[in-house]
């Protein structure tokens, strides 16, 4: 790729993202009292020198505060998966917090059951628990295999993603030890003293830290996610679930962002028997949101411990965890959004989206490769789609991403800032989609010159 154009390109579109955004520009610049100017730090992960800001989201489609409307394939990354305030979560939570009130009386609703129940048909675990994030429901998850097992370290994958749960920011070093991830902010103590780690994909390097005898559970996402897609190799799933079994450890699965597979997400889509499972933003509709389930031997032996406090301050659970109103936002979201039909709809659009795609990159002949998760697709800057986390992480270029980004933004369509992803709504249309593939195969015949 010719550099010097990529830099020219960039500049160019960076320019044009100042001229069509006053409103924003100004809006970053006045922030003197946010860390970092944004309401959280990683706001700041944007394609040029500032965020757009947010004035109306509904289905596919945000405005922003200068007027431009935008196809979303971000969709908060994840958490608007249902679409951007659909109507029947939209009408569950104003039911609920105007009509009913008690959003948060710490008393439980028959919401919940309804919930649990539609979880234990699509993930197949019999008894869930739920709290405000998928992050909490890891957190909470980790110490309940902890106690269980009366082991101190959990194993991840590297460059997984399982929100800011400190024992997962842990990679596999150029020596093949663990070592910390880079830019880690705070760390408690050294990583690897709560960790192990494994490359996606290597059966043979998950053996050798299960041996220890130490791993209380493997948590792992079915494909990684957000690092680019990496998708598990055949016998990979059913190999992690036998050694578990082999060497006494709990298997965890974290479906947050992998739930774009289906209805059950790749645990129903690959019949995956996981011990725990943990998933969050896309269930709320919108309204944080999040939950972890438990096999019905797991939940057996904690609930027949009388050491462990379940119920004050042992360490599992938040005040505002399974309030009402996020319990009614989670059954409007599965009763009535994200339904069976729903995800038929998307993974057939996210398949048009592929094609799209590919289709620009052969008629260019670039050395980069698609992977899909069911409604989730990605574009990665490698010739073959990278197997392991750490040939994932090698395959960025920032400067690339962030013209692409650019381009497509200034023309109207959003991309998830943190990578190449593009994940389709139930109000995701062909027409959107087609939209993105023109003005994607634009912006390479402008790479190409």
């Amino acid at each position: 790729m010719d550099r010097a154009r990529l830099r020219h390109l960039l500049a160019r579109e960076s320019g044009e993202a100042e001229r069509r955004n006053p409103r924003s520009k100004a809006a970053y610049e006045r922030a003197d009292h946010l860390f970092g100017r944004v309401p959280m730090t990683w706001m700041n992960k944007t394609a040029g020198a500032f965020p757009r800001y947010l004035a109306t989201a509904r289905g596919a489609r945000v405005t922003d505060i200068d007027g431009h409307e935008y196809v979303d394939f971000c969709l908060g990354d994840t958490g608007a998966m249902a679409g951007h305030s659909p109507a029947p979560v939209a009408e569950a939570v104003r039911r609920r917090f105007t009509e009913s009130g008690g959003a948060t009386a710490m008393l439980p609703t028959e919401d919940a059951e309804w919930v649990g129940a539609e979880l234990t048909r699509r993930f197949r675990l019999p008894r869930w628990s739920f709290s405000l994030t998928a992050t909490d429901a890891n957190r909470w998850a980790i110490r309940l295999a902890r106690a269980v097992t009366g082991r101190p370290k959990i194993l991840v994958n590297s460059y997984c993603y399982h929100g800011s749960v400190d024992e997962s920011l842990i990679v596999v070093g150029p020596d093949g030890r663990g070592t910390a991830r880079p830019g880690n902010v705070g760390a408690p103590c050294d990583v690897t003293l709560t960790s192990r780690v494994a490359e996606f994909n290597d059966l043979s390097q998950l053996e050798e830290q299960l041996a220890h005898g130490d791993v209380a559970a493997v948590l792992m996402e079915p494909a990684l996610t957000n690092i680019g897609i990496v998708l598990p190799e055949p016998g990979y799933p059913a190999g992690v679930r036998e050694l578990t079994r082999r060497y006494g450890t709990l298997l965890l699965i974290d479906e947050t962002h992998t739930f774009s597979a289906g209805p059950g997400g790749c645990t129903a889509a690959w019949a995956l028997e996981p011990d725990m499972l943990t998933i969050g933003k896309a269930i709320g509709g919108g309204v944080p949101a999040g939950a972890y389930g438990l096999s019905g031997e797991l939940a057996e032996r904690l609930l027949g411990r009388d050491d462990l406090d379940l119920v004050d301050m042992g360490g599992v659970g938040g005040t505002l965890a399974g309030n009402a109103l996020s319990v009614a936002a989670m059954r409007a979201t599965l009763e009535h959004v994200l339904t069976d039909e729903a995800f038929a709809h998307m993974v057939k659009l996210s398949e048009r989206f592929e094609a799209g795609v590919r289709a620009g990159i052969t008629a260019h002949g670039l050395p980069w490769s698609v992977s899909r998760l069911g409604a989730r697709t990605e574009y990665r800057f490698a010739r073959r789609a990278p197997r392991t986390g750490t040939e994932s992480a090698a395959a960025s270029d920032a400067e690339l991403e962030d013209f692409l980004h650019l381009y497509l933004a200034n023309r109207g369509i959003l991309l998830t800032p943190f990578h190449n992803m593009a994940l389709m709504c139930p109000d995701t249309t062909e027409q959107d989609v087609d939209a993105h593939t023109g003005v994607f195969a634009d912006a390479l015949s402008d790479l190409a010159g």
